[in-house]
């Protein structure tokens, strides 16, 4: 405070933008003073400018009607920086805006309270009326969602990263079961991250089509994109975002852009009112080259967006045509049907020593000498009969000839020959032990086949192929499988739960692979050129120390 009050900080002195930054650096520095997880505070401006530029990209036209009036929501506002800058991007504020006349109402909600109260404390500054101050609710919007039933025009958000919603986990679960009529009946990712919670709670607040629609932008890293097998939470969120048409870009933005981290991010803008040309179609940008080094670091941030880097960002995004650093892909194309691929099982069989000898590790086997009677008596007598069991047993066993069986079929009917001549009758759990531990596996034997003929899957052979949505899965099959394994087969009874057909949906967006560009290694004769170069330089460098060990260790040297 001793500093602050010999500064003078009039609006004259210091504009808006300065003194933004100013209220950025100090709530940095508490924010690494706190050890806060990243993107908890705050968002650097110029990601957040280009946020509210590609959330606005293409709706001039809308956002230019006469007496528009639109709603903006940030469900993890912080101080709200995210739903301010919104606002002056389509009011304009010392700079031309889309619509000056248009009447904006700001809603937020944020779980900190120290941010909170900032975020409050401003809008009732900038808005003496404290209209959008009041629509600023406290409290968790995952457990506690305080603006439910309103639907907004546009939504923006930059949830927290990697953080666990496992205080939330009750209400969460509860919203969960209540399917589509809830705000989370897409799906749960695992506890440790719930970002794509925070995108379904967005989503659950889009206007219906017939009202207009809305649109989303949110800022996440890259776990939301490919985290997840086919069937699992984040999966499905994926299958439900991209079924339903919704996900219209995705931007990979600059690394070192946060104040607390240096990770790879990534725009969402998602919406349910796709002009028609972008139906069924999802656009990828690669912005990870556009960015200028900050001539001074503060914390992580080493790069910003600078205006004319954002302005070519948002270009690509509306001009919607493929280039360098732009593709466009329908939204199938990251779908896949996840087959699981079965192989016969194959065992050989013989009743020698060694084999006979494993038997003892067959639990059913090993109970036989145990007993649960608290009696002491009866306990030990239950365990001298099961002592005596396993010996008669074993003796059996003896009884089957010592010739590797490469048939289940004859083993069995050797093993039942046995079985009678010795006078006794095993349980299926014995005879399941005895099986097991005779066998072992062996490509050259016959296929083992059920009672009704059919063969026999080996578990440890099983295998699982992803076959793009685009293809059928008996074509993907015989062409990256048969071919290889000629005597697998798919297993058809692993069925989608949604739509009932084999294979189990999944969805992933492996950025990178996209935009891979392979770069040829350098020629062997220059490689080994520069090593024969180092070689020199260490054997000069020996010779030199070589030379220097010489003259320290000579006579002349000691006087």
């Amino acid at each position: 405070m001793e500093k602050f009050k010999n500064i003078d900080l009039h609006p004259e002195k210091v504009d808006n933008y300065t003194m933004g930054t100013i209220f950025e650096e100090l709530i940095r520095k508490f924010n690494e003073a706190l050890d806060e997880n990243p993107g908890e505070h705050f968002t650097p401006r110029d990601v957040v400018h280009l946020m509210a530029g590609l959330l606005t990209a293409g709706d001039e036209k809308h956002l230019r009607k006469e007496g528009i009036a639109l709603t903006i929501c940030d469900p993890c506002c912080g101080t709200g920086g995210m739903l301010t800058i919104t606002k002056e991007r389509i009011l304009g504020d010392g700079v031309p805006g889309i619509n000056p006349k248009a009447t904006i109402h700001l809603f937020g909600q944020e779980v900190n309270p120290e941010t909170f109260a900032v975020c409050k404390s401003d809008l009732f500054i900038k808005d003496p009326t404290g209209h959008d101050a009041d629509n600023i609710a406290f409290g968790s919007t995952l457990s506690n969602d305080k603006h439910r039933g309103i639907r907004f025009d546009y939504l923006i958000a930059n949830p927290p990263y990697g953080k666990e919603w496992k205080r939330d986990e009750e209400a969460v679960k509860a919203e969960h079961e209540r399917g589509s009529a809830g705000r989370f009946g897409a799906g749960l990712p695992r506890i440790s991250d719930g970002q794509l919670l925070f995108l379904q709670h967005m989503l659950s607040h889009m206007n219906s089509t017939e009202k207009g629609g809305s649109r989303v932008a949110i800022i996440m890293n890259g776990s939301p994109l490919f985290t997840g097998d086919a069937g699992s939470g984040e999966s499905e969120i994926r299958r439900w975002i991209l079924e339903n048409d919704w996900l219209e870009a995705l931007i990979a933005m600059p690394e070192q852009l946060f104040y607390n981290t240096g990770i790879a991010t990534y725009v969402w803008v998602l919406t349910n009112r796709k002009a028609p040309e972008r139906r069924g179609k999802v656009q990828l940008i690669n912005a990870l080259t556009f960015w200028i080094q900050m001539r001074r670091s503060l914390g992580d941030k080493r790069r910003e967006i600078p205006e004319e880097k954002r302005l070519e960002i948002i270009r690509i995004l509306k001009e919607f045509r493929e280039g360098e650093y732009c593709k466009i892909f329908p939204t199938t194309f990251f779908g896949y049907r996840k087959i699981t691929v079965d192989r016969p099982l194959r065992l050989n069989f013989q009743a020698c020593p060694e084999r006979i000898a494993r038997l003892q590790e067959q639990s059913a086997f090993k109970n036989l000498s145990e007993s649960k009677k608290k009696n002491p008596k009866e306990r030990e007598k239950e365990v001298a009969e099961g002592r005596k069991l396993q010996e008669v047993i074993r003796s059996m066993l003896e009884l089957i000839p010592q010739t590797l069986f490469k048939s289940r079929d004859e083993f069995l009917e050797a093993a039942a020959k046995a079985e009678k001549r010795s006078g006794m009758k095993l349980t299926a759990p014995l005879r399941k032990a005895v099986v097991s531990a005779l066998s072992e596996r062996d490509e050259t034997a016959e296929v083992c086949r059920d009672a009704d003929g059919r063969p026999e899957p080996d578990p440890e052979l099983r295998d699982t192929e992803n076959v793009p949505l685009s293809e059928s899965i008996e074509t993907f099959f015989e062409r990256e499988v048969k071919p290889h394994v000629p005597d697998a087969w798919i297993d058809t009874s692993k069925r989608d739960p949604k739509d009932g057909q084999v294979g189990v949906v999944g969805y992933e967006i492996n950025f990178n692979r996209y935009f891979y560009k392979y770069v040829p290694p350098r020629p062997l004769e220059e490689i080994e050129a520069d090593l024969r170069e180092v070689e020199g330089e260490i054997a000069r460098m020996l010779a030199e120390v070589a030379a220097d060990r010489r003259k320290l260790a000579s006579p002349q040297h000691e006087t």
